[in-house]
């Protein structure tokens, strides 16, 4: 079994030195190029092998076949090659090019097919600007990115200011890349940051976001967050959070206190860290205990989070707030709580944030111990009566219906009621006319 997984897992690099040789025996140029030659030289398996090439894109499809190929972007020269089974992967495949004139903050309005060493320099760091011979095994380095690397510094190629007003978003994956790798931001590259970050706005939620999914679902979340402080990011990108967490304390101080939280959660999600980092925007507003945050909804909809993202993370902040004497809640509270698929994450929020409160600790111990010793029909019973049963006494679907199936259900679960006789029971006495 063992064996069977790792050949499977050589079966991409093998497909990436393939797509080479065949690109080479044609008389072309090829050589591995980006974040693959910078994981590899890490020591990080890649997860995908990009290709770059003199070829055109219409010469690589011609090579390799049009079954076997995906115009993803021709005009940016690049084509997907498809391995021969899913296990192979697929290899991204980009002619050497250079870029035009950035008019967007996001792409070129034009690119033109040029030499290796032309299509190193319009990258947007050095440790990604490298290229790789697999054949031959030889890093070509134009840009000084290995050295970059064995630094741990993260530096802009060329002229900082000018790659980040190419692409604005090459400013938060500046970011993330260091705090993944807990590099330093080159002195410039930083620089240029806190003096471009205001124009980040002008990058598409979408794009941002999908960064910060990356960076707060990482085990490295609690570092990309204190580097989002350090560059000025995080004012530009919330800066509702910073006003909102300014009422109670400075906001380094809180910048700090939440980057202590969210280095101890346990589990690798980007909602639970968001929840995390954004709770003075929940508390602010002292929502209750089973409402939403209107401020936390709106950042979360600039962000164009998904609907289940906005749902997850507003639930996770609004238990935390329930459970803060969960010791003293109703058990009608509890079980559907500990219950719901998102209880885990939940869980983890509140153990990494006990710190040295004995009360926060005790509240989070219960739960887990109360989680532990339940089973599925214990949290979650089978409704001793339903809307069926109220419809057949003659109650009339509204409010009140809604009203009394709710009152039976937590009564249940609070195991006041132990029988669907005695709920039969309680019915009578909430609704005596009508179930009589």
């Amino acid at each position: 079994m063992n064996k069977a997984e790792n050949s499977t897992d050589k079966l991409p690099r093998e497909f990436a030195v393939e797509v080479v040789t065949k690109l080479r025996s044609d008389g072309f140029e090829a050589l591995w190029a980006g974040g693959c030659v910078r994981d590899q030289l890490i020591g990080i398996e890649p997860k995908d092998y990009d290709v770059a090439t003199n070829a055109t894109p219409e010469q690589v499809i011609l090579l390799f076949g049009k079954h076997k190929t995906v115009p993803v972007g021709v005009s940016f020269g690049v084509v997907m090659v498809l391995g021969p089974t899913r296990a192979h992967g697929q290899v991204e495949v980009a002619t050497f090019r250079a870029d035009g004139e950035y008019l967007d903050g996001r792409r070129p309005s034009a690119v033109s097919f040029c030499s290796s060493e032309e299509d190193a320099k319009r990258r947007d760091f050095t440790i990604n600007g490298m290229f790789f011979d697999p054949v031959s095994e030889e890093v070509i380095d134009f840009v000084g990115g290995k050295q970059d690397l064995q630094a741990g510094v993260v530096r802009a190629i060329g002229d900082p200011v000018a790659r980040f007003t190419e692409d604005k978003l090459r400013m938060l994956r500046a970011v993330r890349f260091a705090s993944t790798y807990k590099f330093e931001l080159d002195p410039a590259t930083a620089t240029a940051i806190k003096t471009l970050g205001s124009e980040l706005v002008q990058v598409s939620a979408e794009r941002i976001a999908q960064e910060l999914r990356r960076m707060f679902a990482h085990r490295t979340r609690a570092v990309s967050l204190k580097q989002l402080y350090a560059t000025g990011l995080i004012g530009v990108l919330f800066p509702a959070l910073l006003k909102a967490s300014s009422v109670a304390t400075a906001s380094d101080e809180y910048i700090e206190q939440v980057c202590q939280h969210i280095s101890r959660l346990q589990i690798e999600s980007f909602e639970t860290t968001f929840a995390a980092i954004m709770s003075a925007l929940f508390h602010k507003e002292s929502p209750d205990v089973l409402g939403s945050s209107q401020s936390l909804i709106d950042e979360c909809r600039a962000l164009r989070l998904s609907n289940e993202e906005t749902t997850s993370i507003c639930w996770l902040a609004a238990h935390v707030v329930i459970c803060s004497d969960s010791r003293h809640l109703p058990l009608h509270v509890i079980k559907p709580m500990l219950h719901d698929p998102r209880r885990d994450l939940l869980l983890d929020l509140l153990e990494s944030n006990v710190n040295e409160s004995t009360v926060a600790s005790e509240n989070a111990a219960f739960l887990r111990s109360y989680r532990e010793q339940a089973s599925a029909g214990d949290l979650n019973p089978e409704p001793f009566i339903d809307g069926r049963d109220l419809k057949n006494l003659g109650i009339t679907p509204g409010p009140v219906f809604k009203e009394l199936l709710t009152t039976i259900r937590n009564e249940q679960l609070d195991e006041q009621i132990l029988t669907r006789e005695q709920a039969f029971q309680r019915l009578r006495e909430l609704h005596p006319t009508e179930s009589s």
